[in-house]
C-alpha cells in the first residue's frame, strides 16, 4: 500500500532507537530542542526585575510596576496556559517538528514585538502571545526529546533540558543588573535591548533546530514508515561512522495499525479512565511543585528588602545564586532517576525539599536568618525542587501513549502553570506582603506541605520507567493486541514488562 494509507505494519524502529549508544548526534538533539527553556527562564526572570526600571519616567512606556509583575505576569501565564493545549493537540495531529518550528517562531516574533513596545496594551497583548508560544513549546519539545533519546538516557537528558530554564534565569538576573544601569544604557533603551537579545538567540536556535528530525515514531504512526526509516537508518549510519563498529541487533517488534488522528474522547478515555492512577500522580506533582515555587520566588525580592534590607537593585544577585542551585539540581540528580529509579527519587526529592523548607520557614520564624543564609536555604530546597519538578514534565510524557503523549504533556503543564501562576501569585502576594513574619512563614508551610504530599503520592503511583521503552511503559492506542497485555483499566505503577519494544 502506498505510505499514508491505513496499514497494519509491524516494525523494530522503537527497539532500534532505543538500542542507540550515546552520540554527537544525540548532543545535537538537546542542543537544538533543549536550548529554547534557557530563552523561557530568561524571559520571565528579565521581566520581573526590570519591572522597577520600566515603571520610572523616562522609560518610554507608560505602565507601573504593578502593572509589570501582576498585569503583564498573568497574561504571560495565561498566554502558556493557551498556547499548551492549542499547540499541544497540534502536535500529535501535525508532528512534533513542524509543531517546535511554528512555536519557537511565534515566540521570536512575539518577543522582538516586545522590545518595540511603545504603549501599555502593546506591551501587555506580546506578553500574552510570547507565552502562548512558549507554552507550545513544552508539549513540543517534551514529546520529541522522549522520542529520539534511548531509553537508558532519557530520564537525565528530560531532567536537564527541563533543568536547563534555570541558566535562562541565571543569565536574565545578570542580564537585568546590566540593563538598569542607566550609566551604559539610557532609561528608555536597556529594557528593550533585553527582550531583542531574547529575539537574537531565538533566531539562532530556530537555525539549528531545522537539522532536527521529525519523531520516527510518531511518522510510524501516521503512515510515513518509509520515511522513518530513512531517518533511523541515516542515524544509525552516523553513530556506526562515530564509533566505527557496527551496532548491535535491536530486539524487539512492535506491531501498529496506522491511523491518522486520535478524538478528543479517545484521549480522555486514555487519561482519565485507563491510566486515572497516572492522572493522579500527574495533577500531583504538577501543583506540588507549582506552589512551593511560588511560595519562595514569588515574593523573594520583598522578603529580601522588608526584612534585610537589601536594596531593590541588588536583589538579582541573590536570584542568580537561587537560580544556580536550582540548575544544578537537575544536572548532578539526573543521572539518579535512570539508575536509582523514578518512584525513589521523584518521591525522595518532593519529600525532602518539602521538608528542608518546613525548615527554613522555622528558622526564619526564629529570627536565625540573615538574607546570605536564607538565600542558602532558598538553594538548598531548590537544588532537590528544581530536579523534583522536572521530573513532573518526565513522568507525563513518558507514561501516556504515544498518541496522547502532546496532549497529556499540555494539559497537566497547563494545570499546573496556572495553579502556580494565577492561584498561587494571588495567594502569596498577600501573605509575603503584609510585612510580617508569621503571614511569611504561612507562605513557606503551604509551600512545604503540598510539595511533601505530592512526594507521598509519589511514592504509591510513580512509574518504574526507568531503562523502559515508552512503548512498553504505555503500549500505543494503535498497537495490535499482545499476550503480554491484558485488558484492565488502569495499569499499575510498574507496568506490564513486555517483550516488544
Amino acid at each position: 500500500a502506498p505510505s499514508g494509507s491505513a496499514r497494519t505494519i509491524t516494525t523494530t524502529i522503537p527497539a532500534r532507537l532505543d538500542r542507540l549508544p550515546w552520540s554527537r548526534w544525540h548532543w545535537s538533539i538537546v542542543i537544538g530542542l533543549g536550548t529554547v527553556w534557557i530563552l523561557d527562564g530568561l524571559e520571565v526572570t528579565v521581566v520581573g526585575n526590570i519591572a522597577g526600571r520600566l515603571s520610572e519616567p523616562g522609560s518610554g512606556l507608560p505602565i507601573s510596576s504593578g502593572q509589570v509583575t501582576g498585569l503583564a505576569a498573568a497574561l504571560y501565564v495565561a498566554g502558556a496556559c493557551a498556547g499548551a493545549l492549542f499547540w499541544g493537540r497540534l502536535t500529535d495531529v501535525w508532528g512534533r517538528k513542524k509543531l517546535f518550528m511554528i512555536t519557537l517562531a511565534v515566540y521570536l516574533g512575539a518577543t522582538a514585538l516586545t522590545a518595540i513596545a511603545f504603549d501599555t496594551w502593546w506591551f501587555l497583548l506580546f506578553r500574552f502571545i510570547t507565552g502562548f508560544g512558549i507554552g507550545g513549546e513544552y508539549a513540543a519539545i517534551n514529546s520529541a526529546v522522549d522520542e529520539l533519546i534511548p531509553a537508558k538516557y532519557r530520564g537525565r537528558v528530560d531532567l536537564m533540558i527541563n533543568g536547563s530554564f534555570w541558566l535562562g534565569a541565571v543569565g536574565g538576573s545578570l542580564l537585568s543588573i546590566l540593563a538598569l544601569n542607566t550609566s551604559i544604557f539610557p532609561a528608555n533603551v536597556g529594557w528593550r535591548l533585553t527582550f531583542a537579545l531574547g529575539a537574537v538567540l531565538a533566531l539562532v536556535i530556530l537555525l539549528v533546530r531545522r537539522h532536527v528530525p521529525e519523531s520516527p515514531r510518531w511518522l510510524l504512526i501516521h503512515g510515513r514508515d518509509e520515511e522513518a526509516e530513512r531517518i533511523v537508518g541515516e542515524i544509525e549510519r552516523r553513530v556506526e561512522a562515530e564509533r566505527g563498529e557496527p551496532l548491535p541487533r535491536a530486539e524487539g517488534e512492535l506491531t501498529i495499525h496506522q491511523r491518522k488522528s486520535v478524538t478528543f474522547t479517545e484521549i480522555a478515555r486514555t487519561v482519565f479512565a485507563k491510566y486515572r492512577r497516572r492522572s493522579v500522580l500527574g495533577f500531583s506533582l504538577f501543583i506540588g511543585q507549582a506552589f512551593l515555587y511560588n511560595a519562595i520566588t514569588f515574593g523573594f525580592g520583598a522578603i529580601l528588602t522588608t526584612f534585610f534590607d537589601v536594596p531593590s537593585g541588588n536583589t538579582g544577585y541573590y536570584f542568580a545564586v537561587i537560580a544556580v542551585g536550582n540548575f544544578l539540581g537537575p544536572m548532578l540528580l539526573g543521572k539518579l532517576f535512570d539508575t536509582v529509579g523514578r518512584r525513589v527519587m521523584i518521591s525522595g526529592t518532593y519529600l525532602l525539599s518539602g521538608l528542608l523548607l518546613f525548615g527554613t520557614a522555622w528558622l526564619f520564624d526564629q529570627g536565625s536568618l540573615s538574607a546570605t543564609t536564607l538565600t542558602a536555604c532558598w538553594c538548598a530546597v531548590l537544588f532537590f525542587a528544581s530536579a523534583g519538578a522536572s521530573s513532573a514534565y518526565l513522568t507525563v510524557s513518558e507514561v501516556f501513549p504515544m498518541e496522547t503523549r502532546a496532549m497529556s504533556i499540555a494539559f497537566f503543564y497547563a494545570l499546573g502553570t496556572a495553579a502556580g501562576g494565577i492561584s498561587g501569585p494571588l495567594l502569596f502576594a498577600d501573605l509575603t506582603g503584609t510585612g510580617k513574619v508569621g503571614d511569611t512563614v504561612l507562605a513557606f508551610q503551604i509551600g512545604a506541605g503540598l510539595m511533601c504530599a505530592a512526594g507521598l503520592v509519589a511514592a504509591f503511583l510513580a512509574v518504574n520507567a526507568e531503562r523502559r521503552s515508552l512503548e512498553d511503559i504505555a503500549r500505543p492506542l494503535t498497537a495490535a493486541a499482545s499476550k503480554a497485555t491484558g485488558g484492565g483499566t488502569d495499569p499499575d505503577a510498574t507496568g506490564s514488562r513486555q517483550a516488544t519494544a
